[in-house]
């Protein structure tokens, strides 16, 4: 029954695990399912097809058998769209004999069960991000793929700001392979702050967490679709959560004495913080609003005062000048040797270098886009162990302007105006805009505040940390991601 046609499996691109004939809409088909999980049909003795590239599960239906697959298609729709690259397709078969559909049945849970995949995941939906779309992409385009692959799921809407953070501080990590965040970058770095507030951050950490696109920016799962070819939508980002795989994540650590916030995106103060935060009035325009608030703001240019200090990354050592850098020595809480602390790393040895304002912008940038539609950082790598830092200090209107246009390629870095280097730590000295300077800026991280200056936007409301000097180190590959490679 466990047999080879004669000249069928010389062809096939991996060894089959089982080949036989079966009916198919009433013909008797020879079928094979291949190691790499594909099936494999021969229509009439001639022609060869691939009617599955992946399974996601299978049911046995008195003598037919459905399983559930997954086909590619092309032109797949962006971010919060219908489609993707995949399309769901059922193929049933008739196995010719009760022998025959038992080992087709057993095969096909061997096969399903050697790949790793997840089987059961935490999954949380942001009601509230981007266009508020969240809900309708993990009902019509999420859950389903999710359930034909047989996951369990336990859903959570977000209700407020850190709920998922403390959901994840508390929860019991052993009851999941893995956590969703069906929203922007907001909630994935609620979770991994979250999960490094933790006592078993180490182990909590191992859990891998995957991204589907339901926000304004979605640059974390950009980052990992579009260098395989993958469009930056539900149904790509939903089947990479599915195959299981992960890769690490840098994490950087930014301190302001005993206070501290685990950053995975980026890093801004300038021009990009003033964008990303006070175009937030525009929520209801998606991605869009950064384009439109972000002409406003160069047409009204800002200039800030400050000084930024860093470690280059070799190979990136004639960025800047020498410098003594005097490094915050962190509190000593008592809860030290419980919960993560940021790098092992001794700042004060390494060999620091400066750069004095004005600045115009000041970027750092962990992976390599920061939003669907801007390429911030094209070299940046996730789990390198460095940050990439853009600074651009002074530049003329017309010419950031044609630089605001190359984000989306990431040609804005070969600017003259713009330098661009990787470094393993940070320091930012922020200061007062050179115009009014009674007024101070705005530090973002990972598209929230982390401090508010004087007579800045929302300056009344309360930020984690003051507009002071802050401090910034990366710890290599600490924190993981479901990945489509």
């Amino acid at each position: 029954m466990d047999r080879q046609p004669e000249r069928e499996t010389d062809e096939l691109s991996s060894p089959a695990i089982i080949s036989d004939r079966v009916l198919v809409n009433g013909v008797v088909t020879p079928l094979t399912l291949t190691a790499d999980g594909e099936l494999r049909s021969t229509e009439s003795g001639r022609r060869k097809s691939t009617v599955a590239k992946e399974i996601l599960s299978f049911v046995v239906e008195g003598n037919k058998v459905r399983v559930k697959t997954l086909v590619e298609r092309r032109g797949g729709i962006c971010c919060g769209g219908s489609g993707g690259d995949y399309a769901r397709n059922d193929f049933v078969f008739e196995p010719l004999s009760d022998e025959s559909r038992k080992l087709w049945s057993d095969k096909l849970h061997q096969h399903l069960d050697s790949l790793g995949r997840p089987k059961k995941l935490l999954v949380f939906v942001n009601p509230f991000g981007g266009k508020k779309s969240a809900r309708k992409i993990f009902q019509e385009e999420v859950k389903p793929l999710l359930e034909d692959a047989n996951i369990q799921l336990e859903i959570q809407e977000t209700k407020y700001q850190l709920h998922a953070k403390e959901i994840v501080r508390s929860m019991d990590v052993s009851k999941y392979d893995g956590i969703v965040c069906v929203s922007g970058d907001g909630i994935l770095v609620e979770v991994v702050n979250g999960l490094l507030e933790r006592a078993d951050w180490k182990t909590a950490l191992k859990l891998p967490i995957g991204m589907v696109p339901a926000g304004s920016g979605n640059g974390m799962i950009k980052s990992l679709l579009e260098p395989v070819g993958l469009p930056c939508s539900a149904t790509s980002a939903t089947v990479s959560i599915i195959r299981g795989r992960t890769r690490s994540l840098d994490v950087a650590t930014i301190s302001q004495g005993a206070t501290k916030f685990f950053s995975v995106l980026m890093l801004a103060w300038g021009l990009v913080a003033d964008i990303d935060i006070e175009s937030e009035k525009f929520r209801w325009m998606g991605s869009a609003r950064f384009d439109i608030y972000g002409l406003q703001r160069i047409i009204c240019l800002r200039q800030y005062n400050g000084r930024i200090l860093f470690v280059p990354a070799p190979g990136f050592e004639s960025y800047g000048q020498r410098a003594s850098c005097s490094v915050d020595k962190e509190s000593c809480g008592s809860d030290k040797a419980l919960v993560y602390q940021g790098p092992d790393t001794k700042l004060e040895d390494l060999d620091w270098r400066e750069m004095k304002g004005p600045f115009v912008s000041v970027w750092l940038h962990n992976v390599p886009w920061g939003a669907e539609n801007t390429l911030a950082a094209p070299d940046a790598k996730f789990s390198d162990g460095f940050l990439d830092l853009i600074v651009m200090k002074d530049c003329p209107k017309l010419a950031l302007l044609s630089l605001m246009t190359k984000l989306s390629d990431g040609t804005h870095v070969q600017s003259p105006y713009v330098s661009y280097l990787k470094v393993k730590a940070f320091v930012l000295e922020p200061g007062a805009r050179i115009d009014e300077p009674d007024k101070e800026g705005i530090i973002d991280s990972d598209g929230e505040v982390l401090a508010r200056g004087r007579r800045s936007y929302k300056c009344d409301q309360k930020a984690l940390m003051s507009y002071d000097k802050l401090q910034i180190s990366v710890d290599q590959g600490l924190a993981t991601l479901f990945s489509p490679e």
